[in-house]
């Protein structure tokens, strides 16, 4: 008996030291990049029309960062400057680029049958990018919903960039229908059960535009949004027993306007009649403008809320970080109603203010972090981070070295309500919309337009006491102004692509350039 209680004991006491040496698992995260969802388009940032329950419960229990950037106001190299960790003055993709060289990659119907047009300029295959770190680090990885970053021939397909798993739209103009005749998954093309509509459509010759069926060649059998949702729950079931990252990519709420008839209908309860949008500044025509989109933001809500109960049926919550924010500011076209919504509040809206654009409501966007037990609830940082961040961030979260000569900056202090150290200064350079630069530094922000015009004028901004950019102070402050001028010639390194170049700061166009 003396024997076996021994042994019993001896066991005992193995067992219990080797579990006081196991390593806490590390977290899984949870990434959900929102596209082109403005800054007040979210009840937690006083969005008072659109529906937003999931999110704003994401707010509630986690902690809001109210001077969060996007690294780019559009999509591509948004998302790349997330992937690699650099500002737009070192990225290799720093706009949005069709890879024209090509062929007609306009063509939306010759792009949905032939990968040799779609897609869009690639990372090269070597770049290093957080997912591969992840991977390299023990993580199962999967992006879910819009690429744009490399076309599907090509080497930049996400699971040549750290992703174990890819499902959903590999280019940006094919996501301009909601209803696409195929999606990807990895390296197979993805046949949907939807005719190919191409986008710009109008209605039929003679018919009535307050016919809600003068509009059903939009609405047709497979909803993109909806089935990258499944393969995304799917994902999480399938790799629950290791540390997961889900890149969640949705595309909304990104133009076209098409969204489940249901919620569409609940909104125009709420909006009453309104006019319809006939197509004429692009993308599809819409018997509802106002309620389609308001539906498809609160589409986005109720997926993220499914993530969540997904991630708690797994017995994950305590162990998941959610980040939610979206890749620039709102849209200003396509039969988007954003004053009505006052979708940039507090910041100025509409073309030239918002998407495409570097004044606040084209590059500050929503920021949520939601980690139970770790991240305070209800609470609020103002320190000020961007997209290139986050790159450092998920380092430092997961206890990596951070790769030498990234932009970015861990604010994993800010978001475990820590002293975070400051960036000394954001910057940004967009080789699109007129050519672009900006710099903030504290409470200034300095700004350039129209570069592609010759034009080397610079705007200074006091954004603590005018968030709208309306009064430039660059002629009381000539100190700032050149200060932050400095930061720009340092910051801007000259892009190997002709496209993204900025001849007004130096750069020099290849002799046989057609630019």
């Amino acid at each position: 008996m003396t024997a076996r209680f021994l042994l019993a004991f001896l066991f005992l006491g193995l067992f219990s030291c080797e579990k006081a040496e196991q390593k806490p698992q590390k977290p899984n995260i949870v990434l959900i990049l929102a596209d082109d969802l403005g800054y007040g388009e979210v009840g937690f940032n006083g969005q008072k029309l659109i529906k937003t329950p999931n999110m704003d419960a994401l707010a509630a229990s986690g902690r809001i960062f109210t001077n969060h950037y996007t690294a780019a106001p559009v999509c591509a190299p948004a998302r790349g400057m997330i992937l690699t960790g650099l500002h737009s003055g070192h990225a290799y993709i720093r706009g949005n680029d069709e890879w024209r060289e090509r062929g007609e990659v306009w063509d939306y119907a010759k792009a949905a049958t032939d990968p040799n047009l779609e897609g869009q300029r690639p990372l090269p295959a070597e770049t290093l990018t957080i997912a591969k770190v992840l991977q390299q680090n023990g993580y199962k990885t999967g992006i879910v919903g819009k690429w744009g970053l490399g076309a599907p021939l090509s080497e930049g397909i996400p699971t040549n960039l750290g992703f174990d798993y890819f499902f959903g739209y590999n280019c940006q103009r094919q996501a301009h229908n909601l209803y696409p005749p195929h999606l990807w998954e990895n390296e197979a093309k993805v046949s949907l059960n939807n005719e190919i509509v191409v986008p710009g459509t109008k209605l039929d010759e003679g018919a009535d535009p307050m016919d809600p069926t003068s509009y059903a060649r939009y609405q047709q059998e497979e909803y993109a949004p909806e089935v990258m949702h499944e393969k995304a729950l799917t994902f999480l079931e399938e790799n629950s027993d290791q540390p997961f990252f889900l890149y969640y990519a949705s595309p909304l709420p990104h133009l076209p306007l098409q969204a489940p008839q249901d919620l569409v209908e609940e909104y125009v309860e709420i909006f009453g009649e309104e006019a319809p949008y006939d197509g004429s500044k692009g993308y599809f025509p819409n018997r509802y403008p106002r309620a389609t989109y308001a539906a498809m933001i609160t589409l986005l809500d109720q997926q993220i809320g499914e993530l969540r109960q997904k991630v708690e049926e797994l017995g994950q919550t305590e162990n998941t970080i959610f980040i939610l924010t979206s890749d620039n500011g709102p849209t200003y076209t396509g039969g988007v109603d954003f004053d009505f919504f006052e979708s940039s509040q507090p910041f100025s809206n509409g073309y030239g203010r918002t998407k495409g654009f570097i004044y606040e409501g084209g590059i500050r966007v929503p920021m949520v972090v939601n980690w139970p037990g770790k991240v305070q609830s209800g609470s609020y940082s103002d320190h000020i981070s961007a997209f290139y961040d986050l790159f450092p961030t998920l380092c430092d979260l997961i206890g990596v070295d951070t790769p030498e000569n990234l932009d970015g900056m861990s604010f994993l202090p800010a978001i475990l309500g820590k002293e975070q150290k400051p960036h000394e200064f954001l910057y940004w350079e967009f080789p699109e919309y007129g050519g672009q630069q900006a710099v903030r530094m504290g409470k200034w922000k300095a700004v350039r337009q129209k570069l592609k015009e010759g034009i080397v004028k610079t705007e200074l901004y006091d954004l603590s006491l005018d968030p709208l950019e309306e009064n430039d102070l660059a002629e009381s402050y000539p100190d700032i102004v050149a200060q932050l001028e400095e930061i720009m010639v340092k910051e801007h390194q000259e892009s190997s692509i002709d496209r993204f170049k900025l001849e007004a700061l130096g750069d020099q166009l290849n002799a046989d350039s057609g630019s």
